[in-house]
């Protein structure tokens, strides 16, 4: 085996009480769609698979969040205190507007506001909590410029 290959990057995975509730929390904000077979099922109807492993894919049908029901879990609590977070998502906008749209939503879909660093003029972000407990930031991030030189590479 040579040195080129590598592992891939399959998806996320967000330990939650509540693997369908969280799944639908990140599902509206993100706009991801579920793995076929991982939707809820009828109301009324029992639901096995969103009591122990849901994935979400992006548009193209690629893996990006998946949730797995555990029994209990110790909420972070980011910025101070006992419990460190662990990992946390970070997600980006274009402009300040967008910010404050999104953060609008967010809150509407039950995140909770953990820390507002909205007016900071070099990065400004907001980072919640979502249902679950889970940090996560959204910035504003101008589009990157490519690391690629333009041109040819002499």
């Amino acid at each position: 085996m040579d040195s080129d290959h590598f592992p891939q990057f399959r998806q996320v995975v967000l330990d939650t009480t509540d693997a369908r509730a969280l799944a639908q929390f990140y599902r509206r904000l993100l706009g991801f769609e579920y793995r076929p077979g991982d939707e809820p099922p009828p109301a009324g109807e029992p639901d096995p698979r969103g009591r122990s492993w849901l994935v979400l894919c992006d548009d193209a049908g690629h893996r990006r969040l998946a949730f797995q029901q555990v029994d209990e879990l110790t909420e972070a609590t980011w910025p101070e205190g006992p419990i460190p977070q662990q990992l946390h998502l970070d997600l980006t906008v274009a402009t300040s507007a967008e910010l404050d749209h999104q953060h609008e939503r967010a809150m509407s879909l039950g995140a909770r506001l953990l820390y507002d660093r909205f007016d900071d003029p070099v990065e400004p972000l907001r980072v919640y909590a979502d249902p679950a407990g889970h940090p996560f930031c959204i910035f504003v991030a101008p589009q990157e410029k490519s690391l690629e030189p333009e041109g040819p590479v002499p």
